[in-house]
């Protein structure tokens, strides 16, 4: 009973720093830090880290599995409301994407990209993960292949300006303009561009046309 006890106390508390872990690397930006640096943040030592992961590599390994599960709950269809129109789902991902409190897990996110770029199986098969996790979810308010796939690549490039600038209007204003030009609502009646004009209710705070 005591042995039983103990290991899911340890199971338990290395689940706990591989979290911290997480945390540590999303405050960072990067997923490039030391085990004395991680151990640091974390506030454990070197040694324990090693006793419990082994190696860094592991420890990266189980902190992108955690990340890809919150990041799959969180941009799940199913967390949208199911009949909104695509220019709003979109709208919503882009105020999601670009809060503060966001800002660190994209800097992680890139920091995994630029590693997958570099040949990274690991990080291929992450970055892999987030463009079926986001085509997914924009299938479900746009259901055309070729025009998720213009919305993703605009997205993305929007959100590398933002990363550089910390600015999110510009890149509100491109989503924006890609929708009220018709180029990727043709044919889906609940987009802003296929509404009639005097159907289009102006957004809060902003005058009427």
């Amino acid at each position: 009973m005591w042995y039983i006890i103990m290991q899911g106390r340890k199971k338990a508390s290395r689940e706990e720093i591989l979290g911290r872990c997480l945390a540590t690397f999303v405050k960072a930006g990067t997923i490039d830090l030391s085990l004395d640096q991680l151990a640091d943040s974390v506030g454990t030592s070197k040694r324990m880290l090693v006793h419990y992961f082994g190696s860094r590599e592991n420890i990266e390994e189980g902190a992108m599995t955690i990340l890809e599960g919150r990041l799959r709950a969180q941009f799940a269809p199913e967390s949208f409301p199911p009949h909104i129109s695509p220019e709003a789902a979109v709208a919503a991902l882009w105020e999601q994407t670009t809060t503060p409190k966001a800002k660190g897990v994209l800097l992680l996110v890139m920091d995994l990209s630029r590693r997958a770029w570099n040949g990274s199986a690991r990080a291929k098969a992450f970055y892999a993960e987030q463009q079926r996790l986001w085509v997914q979810l924009l299938m479900k308010f746009l259901p055309d292949q070729p025009k998720v796939e213009e919305v993703l690549q605009l997205f993305q490039g929007a959100v590398l300006a933002y990363l550089i600038t910390g600015d999110p209007e510009p890149g509100r204003r491109s989503l924006a303009r890609m929708f009220s030009s018709g180029r990727t609502t043709d044919g889906y009646p609940n987009s802003r561009a296929n509404r009639p004009r005097s159907s289009i209710r102006p957004v809060r705070g902003t005058p009427a046309r």
